[in-house]
């Protein structure tokens, strides 16, 4: 399997949500797809068809992101099978809710393991196998801003990504390798309706401007806009599509 001459993104947690939003809204725009996920083979393998079959090129490599090794063969697999890498979108994360009095030890270091250091093991892998002029695009959240209560655990991690995208903006600058970060908002997705009241989901509408949910195409855009040549002069920021939510 080849693809000369077509740029190639790997997509973590690509298996649903805005992952797969995003390999699905890249796919389109011509890039070839490696799609990992963590222990959903079956959805992966449902997104690798559905590119296909819409004429696009795509694998599915399962791979746990704070797996340094894992990683690694994700990335060996991304130039086996299509020659290189030209993008990396790290959409894969944890979100625990509990009040910061209630949330266990454990959770904590759980979720800080994929979301801190997984954001690490696939940023560090980037800079090392990247093409020169490629991108990096990692997701934060716009809870970082808001300061919901229960989401304590999950905002202080994301404020960690925020910060390791910036400075490895300015590492990477040299090779012409772009580094940023898309802080959605509330979007409708199975990992942030989960648990959730009709009650809940209506008050959080209520306080976005544009009067509606996300929807993981929504941020897709985004992130294609980013990794193209369009976006390439934005470089070190962290984009809150949020509707217009404080």
């Amino acid at each position: 399997m080849t693809t000369m001459g077509k740029r190639v993104a790997i997509v973590t947690g690509g298996s649903r949500g805005i992952g797969r939003a995003c390999a699905e809204r890249l796919a389109g725009d011509g890039w070839a797809i490696v799609v990992n996920f963590a222990s959903r083979s079956a959805e992966a393998d449902k997104v690798v068809a559905e590119i296909e079959q819409a004429g696009g090129r795509a694998i599915a490599v399962g791979a746990d992101v704070a797996d340094d090794a894992a990683m690694r063969s994700v990335f060996d697999a991304a130039e086996r099978h299509f020659d290189r890498v030209d993008a990396v979108v790290h959409a894969a994360g944890r979100m625990p809710l509990a009040r910061i009095v209630d949330l266990s030890l454990d959770e904590l270091d759980a979720v800080h393991r994929t979301n801190i250091r997984g954001t690490f093991v696939v940023d560090q892998l980037a800079a090392q196998r990247l093409r020169t002029g490629g991108a990096i695009v990692n997701f934060s959240s716009s809870v970082v801003g808001t300061a919901f209560p229960t989401y304590g655990a999950y905002a202080a991690s994301k404020g960690a990504v925020e910060v390791l995208t910036r400075v490895l903006a300015r590492e990477l600058g040299s090779r012409d390798v772009s580094v940023n970060a898309v802080a959605p908002g509330p979007t409708g997705t199975e990992l942030f309706l989960k648990g959730k009241s009709e009650e809940q989901i209506d008050n959080l509408v209520r306080a976005i401007p544009l009067g509606r949910l996300g929807v993981p195409e929504d941020i897709a855009a985004i992130v294609a806009f980013l990794v193209s040549s369009a976006g390439h002069w934005v470089n070190g920021q962290v984009i809150r599509a949020n509707g217009g939510m404080i």
